[in-house]
């Protein structure tokens, strides 16, 4: 566990599973990409903080491209600001390989750059330093 400082970040990966599709297009719900956030913005309280946190609020949520079944994504938590048990972070997830069905049906495409797909800020609490 390292003190927390604005720069520190944490990368996840994933793959987007089929059964996760919600509608047409094999689209996957705005949610997914939040409990995403929620993941890595977890990981990075453990290493700065020895705690897990509680979220307390997002702002400024954008969905900006389709999170597709099938897509393998990067999920980036990056602290913004620290107060004494406040912690602000940016996120984003980035679409970093798709599937090409014009290709065949497990032909998938690598993405380069990345399509990123969603971007928030949210705020975490953690306990106070002993």
């Amino acid at each position: 566990m390292s003190p927390a400082a604005v720069g520190d970040s944490v990368v996840h990966s994933r793959y987007v599973p089929y059964s996760h599709a919600h509608y047409a297009g094999d689209l996957v719900d705005g949610a997914y990409s939040l409990g995403l956030f929620g993941d890595v913005a977890t990981e990075l309280c453990i290493r700065t903080d020895g705690d897990e946190g509680l979220f307390a609020s997002y702002t400024d949520v954008q969905f900006l491209a389709p999170v597709r079944a099938g897509d393998c994504l990067q999920i980036v938590a990056t602290l913004v600001r620290v107060g004494t048990r406040s912690r602000e972070m940016e996120f984003e997830v980035r679409v970093v390989a798709r599937g090409n069905t014009d290709r065949g049906g497990s032909a998938a495409d690598v993405l380069d750059p990345p399509l990123v797909a969603t971007t928030a800020r949210g705020v975490v609490v953690v306990p106070a330093r002993a």
